[in-house]
């Protein structure tokens, strides 16, 4: 995954969201600083203004305070190490077939775009990969899978606009058995959190994942648009209730200076983020890596 071409993808993509960072805490690390409280409490301050949000910022500097540095040069290797720590790991699939991902999120949030761009990664791994577009409110996002799995040579299940989405979803699970694919990919109606009856229809396709298939979905991912900062956490939490979540996909990060949103959801809800979208193409979704990704954040080379 760290070959040099992910690693420039990532920094590149991450370009914005640095400057912010670089920005705000780059001045507090001269040879002539000396690391006292009031060093640390101005380090906070900037964390904050670099979006990560209050409870991450806090414990990073917490962590911080808590060590002995003979100068100021000791102090970011510190709080990167600190950062990569506050990251989960991504989930592994543990070697079961077929493993069965939702996709969930809002409108706009480039989820139907992304179970294709997933599907494209795991394809080059070797993996089979069955599409389900299980969006049965909006002909468009269909059709958008459709024209995505024509592109990746990917089979893709589809029924008309609004046709039952559990049903696609056992069609899939069916489909995946019989013919040994590996992962099936289930693009589901963005909906807002706050429309209830939607979510209840969310459960109702996990519930029928798991009567056809014991212990499916086994990965349930929320794709958020990195461009709403702190605003993503809302989403989580509420998602969350409604369906447990296992992880993030993040889209859009090469639009924003907001990536430190990264850290709030990690540090309140402990969901790792799975991909990073750095870009429009198709090689532009890349596999999270929470040592790369805090590098890309400090690295100006």
């Amino acid at each position: 995954m760290d070959n040099p071409g992910f690693l420039t993808r990532l920094k590149v993509g991450l370009g914005r969201s640095r400057e912010r960072l670089t920005s705000s805490v780059g001045g507090l690390f001269s040879p002539l600083r000396a690391v006292d409280p009031a060093m640390l409490d101005e380090l906070e301050e900037r964390l904050l203004a670099a979006d990560l949000g209050v409870a991450a910022s806090r414990k990073l500097v917490d962590e911080l305070k808590k060590r002995k540095f003979a100068s100021s040069d000791e102090v970011l290797p510190a709080l990167k190490a600190g950062m990569v720590d506050m990251l989960p790991p991504p989930q592994h699939h543990d070697g079961v077939k077929p493993w069965v991902t939702l996709f969930v999120g809002v409108n706009g949030s480039g989820k139907t775009t992304t179970v294709a761009k997933v599907g494209r990664l795991l394809k080059s791994a070797g993996h089979g990969v069955i599409l389900v577009a299980a969006d049965t409110f909006r002909a468009a996002a269909g059709e958008q899978l459709e024209i995505w799995a024509e592109r990746l040579d990917l089979p893709v299940i589809r029924q008309r606009t609004g046709s039952d989405p559990a049903a696609l979803v056992f069609d899939g699970i069916r489909a995946a058995r019989a013919q040994g694919v590996d992962d099936v990919l289930v693009d589901t109606a963005g909906r807002l959190q706050t429309k209830k009856h939607l979510m209840a229809e969310l459960e109702k396709v996990r519930r029928v994942a798991a009567r056809e298939l014991p212990g499916a979905p086994h990965s349930t991912l929320i794709v958020l648009d990195a461009t709403v900062g702190q605003n993503g956490l809302v989403q989580c939490r509420e998602f969350h209730q409604a369906v447990p979540l296992t992880g993030i996909v993040l889209t859009k990060m090469e639009g924003t200076a907001k990536g430190g949103i990264v850290f709030s959801i990690a540090e309140e809800l402990r969901l790792p983020v799975e991909y990073i979208g750095v870009g429009e193409k198709g090689e532009d979704l890349l596999p999270f890596s929470p040592a790369a990704f805090v590098e890309a954040l400090f690295e100006n080379d």
